[in-house]
């Protein structure tokens, strides 16, 4: 008792790992997956457990008849046995004689205390057990057991003075149970691959719903905000796409609405800063008649009056993308002559340009004024984050051969850099970057490198920050373009 009390804790425990790693398992299984494996055992268990329910019942039946025929046998020729021992012969050789002219071989016949025999079958393979309940007892049995390798029935049989011992091969029975098996195991394993096809086929209809709503939700993502899931006859998908659908016309109606906010404030805002800048520069026209306090201040009103203007027109740019309004001007560039006059007329035009001699011969497709404004906004970005200095880098992409089918155009600076777990977020609307909340400056609203982000990408391009290539403290940003090579 004591034992089986202090076991008892373990059970609880065994059984939270059993659920816990059964838990991990199907965690790691996708849903398709686990589909397929429950159609597939499932399919597996039903074809083992009808083989050998029909195995059982094949072997059964045959050993039943064979079993029957065997025991009528022994019945008549016991009759025989019988009457040659009804006169108390001496032994039992006229019985084995009189068996062998009726094609009897394989028999034992114990009489007068001792087992006489023809043919190979003797007392010795007939089993202890059998004997002792025929000749002791007196009454009839029979037994499966191997006579010279080979399975046979042993049936014994009392008769006046003695009893009869009979093998009865069966060898053709388990000859035919081999080919039943053999079918039963062929039968087994279509039926399982069967299975295995019904899972397959089961799991994608049960996953295709599920496949469609990911689409839709990578659309969404991706900006097609009028995505929608088609309507299903079965009431739980039905409930699904209702849900789904809704939630896509509340976010695309969120979406429009902001945009149409941010658009309308732009718009808003555009005609009196319009009045404010032109009140700056005829005050800027008088500037050397105001005293020294007062020339401070317009200077910082003039610097805040630009920086505010620069802002409404990211924001409403910002707003033509989100309005899907962006139409692209395509012309063919060569890539390093509009670089650099790109570069000429930036915040800094005097910004050195390094060009390849292949991305001297590199030609691209794009809207020359969006192209220059990412150029100009990297510039920027450079001058207000970057300690001022940048050097511009044109060249083909790096992981290409023959022939190119990529241009970079890489601006390097000489501050902080951007840390890795900020990369992907400078490309965001409004952020500036751990970086920027140290700097002694309030310049930049945090929009110059998503519309960088926005004007690649819709160029077919995409743009990444990564460190300097010369081990020097700097951010690299590189635009990576279509382009091609042509000879000039």
């Amino acid at each position: 008792m004591t034992e089986l009390l202090s076991e008892a804790p373990r059970v609880p425990r065994l059984q939270r790992w059993i659920a816990t790693a059964t838990s991990a398992r199907s965690a790691r299984l996708g849903l398709r997956t686990r589909v397929l494996l429950m159609f597939s055992f499932g399919a597996l268990l039903l074809a083992v457990f009808l083989a050998a329910a029909a195995y059982s019942f094949t072997r059964s039946s045959l050993l039943t008849q064979r079993d029957r025929t065997a025991t009528l046998e022994v019945a008549n020729h016991a009759v025989t046995v019988a009457a040659n021992l009804n006169g108390a012969p001496g032994d039992a050789t006229t019985a084995l004689i009189a068996l062998e002219n009726q094609n009897v071989s394989e028999t034992v016949v114990w009489y007068r205390g001792r087992f006489e025999n023809r043919g190979g079958f003797s007392s010795e393979d007939i089993p202890p057990a059998l004997r002792e309940r025929v000749i002791n007892d007196g009454v009839r049995a029979r037994m499966i057991t191997t006579v010279d390798g080979a399975p046979a029935i042993v049936v014994g049989y009392p008769v006046s003075n003695g009893a009869l011992f009979e093998a009865v091969d069966i060898s053709e029975v388990e000859d035919t149970l081999a080919s039943v098996g053999l079918s039963l195991f062929f039968g087994a394993l279509i039926t399982s691959m069967f299975g295995v096809v019904l899972g397959w086929f089961a799991a994608s209809r049960a996953v295709r719903p599920l496949a469609d709503a990911a689409q839709a939700a990578q659309l969404i993502a991706g900006g097609r905000l009028d995505t929608r899931l088609e309507p299903s006859d079965d009431p739980d998908l039905r409930t699904l796409a209702m849900s789904f659908n809704d939630m896509a016309s509340a976010l695309q109606a969120r979406v429009e609405r902001d945009a149409r906010f941010a658009s309308d404030v732009s718009h808003e805002l555009r005609s009196p800063l319009m009045t404010l800048a032109a009140s700056v520069e005829v005050m800027q026209a008088r500037r050397t008649e105001m005293p020294e306090r007062a020339q401070t201040a317009l200077d910082l009103l003039a610097s805040d009056v630009a920086r505010f203007q620069g802002l409404v027109e990211d924001l409403l740019e910002i707003s033509r993308f989100d309005a899907g309004a962006i139409r692209l001007n395509r012309e063919d560039l060569l890539v390093a002559e509009f670089v650099r006059a790109a570069v000429s007329v930036s915040s800094m035009p005097a910004t050195p340009v390094t060009v390849s001699d292949r991305g001297e011969r590199m030609v691209m497709i794009g809207d020359r004024r969006r192209l220059a404004r990412v150029v100009a906004n990297l510039i920027d970005n450079a001058r207000l984050h970057g300690g001022g200095d940048a050097h511009v880098y044109v060249g083909e992409a790096d992981n290409e051969g023959e022939p190119v089918g990529h241009v970079w155009i890489a601006v390097e600076d000489h501050g902080p850099g951007v840390p890795p777990e900020e990369r992907d977020l400078v490309f965001e609307r409004f952020a500036r970057g751990a970086v920027a909340g140290r700097r002694s400056t309030s310049d930049g609203a945090g929009l110059g490198l998503s519309l960088v982000d926005e004007h690649i990408r819709m160029h077919g391009g995409r743009v990444w920050v990564e460190e300097r290539r010369d081990a020097e403290p700097g951010a690299r940003f590189v635009l990576e373009l279509p382009a091609e090579e042509v000879g000039i």
